[in-house]
């Protein structure tokens, strides 16, 4: 078929676009339909970011642009966003960029804390891609997806006149995209762990090299407490570079005055002490001495305490109450999601949880509420209402889960299910679902809705969870009575059901039986987990905030 006639049948079904959805469609074909893992992508054509550099005319904006660059296996999207925050309560103009993104792609975009605006964006996203499409040839094709939006990102920010660039790395370090920037202030390593080993290495320390790659030669760095095997490989590179490489020690919370972390988890305060060691250091660096720090952290500035009670990420140790049960059901449903997807986030996770479902610990912070700010919105609010009201309600526990393939869920699920266990714990089900959204789509037609979907993963991530929690059954780990009714009405929709988890044919068929379930069991509270990918949870909060 010709691309003629390809294009009139769908002229006559296609329905009109909007601007926005039109700029999706564009971003949409930026996307290479190949595994991440596939070893030409390391570094493939890196040099070719100059050249699309060179084409937007941002050379010389990104040399005078005041940046922030943070890598990290875990926690640099919550360091980025304590950052940025401090950096804005000290009254700065702040760009920050961090991937990936939960409901719209604009949120990797954020100017003084807030999304940019769709007008902005479609102005910015259209004069680079129009200028690609322009100037694309055999030898500069245009620009991969996440390159180009790192691109669009020293765009707004060198447009915006941002007086400080936050940039998150979406991937490894020495080739991510972002690190074309040659001259930053400084530099952060948040924790390092186990992910991404496809790409990156199989040990800490190949995984820490990978990192390192955003040392740049005189600037000075700052980690936080790493593994040996990872610091002996961030030492050894920082020294070749001449940077002075310092681990910032954890926020002691008796500097807060007993106002809480705007994200929530202990491990929080390991980055927010990075986020006040980058801060100061960014201040010091470019001559803002106005602003008072002590070096010896006994007292934080009032503008960092504000910062970092305000700070907001979506899909990091965030509680939403679902709105629709809210409305009809004496019943509750809350989710409890976090995008934790490495072995070691899923021990802090399952941590978080196991203290948020028994009200130990308070999401709800007490700087946001006595100060009107809190830029999650209401629902921390009434998450603490529900818990107060809900105390004398039973309680059950699900699990709500996907992961990638390339990550192992014999290393996930075990150390999900064992830190829960040690806190008492325990899943009535786990759910295994397929991502709404597909990869090779942006923008609300990312949905695989209405196409037949391969389950055999999420039977695959089933039969490990059956296997896990009868082995835990049979060590005698003690397994909570549960007084519950099994919903078994038609809805399902095809679930394949075992004795511990189900798998749904999707995330909307998942959700409505949790719904049914609370609707059926009226006096009881149903507290769910969403884990193991932050695609899910972005999922799940575009179906539940509707």
């Amino acid at each position: 078929m010709s691309q003629g006639e390809a294009g009139e049948g769908k002229d006559e079904i296609r329905p009109t676009l909007s601007p926005y959805e039109e700029a999706m469609e564009a971003l949409s074909s930026l996307i290479t339909k190949r595994s991440r893992a596939d070893k030409s992508n390391k570094g493939d054509k890196y040099e070719l970011l100059f050249d699309y550099i060179k084409i937007l005319e941002l050379e010389e904006p990104i040399k005078k642009m005041k940046i922030i660059h943070v890598a990290g296996t875990k926690g640099k999207g919550s360091t980025c966003a304590f950052t940025e925050s401090i950096l804005r309560n000290c009254g700065f103009h702040t760009g920050l960029f961090t991937s990936p993104h939960l409901i719209d792609v604009r949120e990797r975009f954020r100017l003084d804390g807030m999304d940019i605006c769709e007008e902005k964006f479609l102005a910015y996203f259209w004069w680079c891609f129009d200028r690609f499409k322009e100037r694309a040839t055999d030898e500069v094709p245009m620009p991969t997806y996440f390159r180009f939006l790192a691109l669009l990102a020293f765009k707004i920010f060198a447009a915006e006149k941002v007086d400080v660039a936050i940039l998150e790395v979406g991937l490894g370090g020495k080739y991510d995209a972002t690190n074309v920037v040659e001259n930053p202030v400084v530099c952060g390593i948040a924790s390092l762990g186990y992910d991404h080993m496809e790409i990156l290495g199989n040990t800490l320390g190949q995984i820490a090299g990978e990192k390192a790659g955003i040392f740049k030669r005189g600037v000075p760095a700052f980690t936080v407490p790493q593994p040996d095997e990872a610091m002996l490989v961030l030492e050894e590179k920082a020294s070749e570079l001449d940077v002075h490489l310092e681990v910032a020690a954890p926020l002691d919370a008796s500097v807060l005055s007993g106002v809480h972390l705007g994200l929530g988890g202990e491990h929080q305060y390991i980055n927010a002490g990075l986020a006040i060691a980058l801060c100061s250091t960014w201040l010091q660096r470019t001559g803002h001495v106005e602003i008072n720090y002590l070096e010896q952290m006994t007292h934080l500035p009032e503008q960092f305490v504000k910062g970092l009670a305000t700070a907001g990420l979506q899909g990091r140790a965030q509680i939403v109450p679902d709105q629709l049960i809210e409305s009809e059901s004496s019943g509750d449903l809350v989710f409890y999601l976090d995008g934790a997807h490495s072995p070691e986030s899923m021990d802090v996770c399952a941590k978080w949880f196991s203290l948020a479902i028994k009200g130990d610990y308070k999401q709800h912070n007490s700087y946001a509420s006595y100060h009107g700010h809190n830029e999650l919105g209401p629902s921390h609010d009434s998450v603490e209402i529900s818990h107060h009201e809900a105390s004398k309600k039973s309680s059950t526990q699900f699990l709500l889960f996907n992961c990638m393939s390339v990550r192992d869920p014999e290393l996930l699920l075990p150390r999900l299910v064992r830190a829960c266990a040690s806190h008492g714990v325990h899943f009535q089900k786990a759910l295994f679902v397929p991502n709404v959204s597909v990869y090779y789509k942006v923008g609300t037609s990312a949905s695989t809705a209405d196409t037949q979907v391969d389950l055999s993963w999420q039977l695959t991530l089933q039969r490990i969870w059956e296997n896990l929690v009868r082995g835990e059954k049979g060590n005698d780990v003690k397994n909570t009575d549960h007084t519950y009714e099994e919903v078994t009405d038609d809805s399902e929709n095809g679930a394949q059901s075992c004795e511990n988890s189900k798998v749904f044919p999707s995330l909307p068929v998942a959700i409505n039986w949790l719904r049914d379930t609370v609707r059926k069991n009226r006096s009881g509270r149903s507290q769910v987990l969403v884990t193991g990918s932050l695609h899910l949870v972005g999922d799940v909060l575009r179906l539940v905030k509707k």
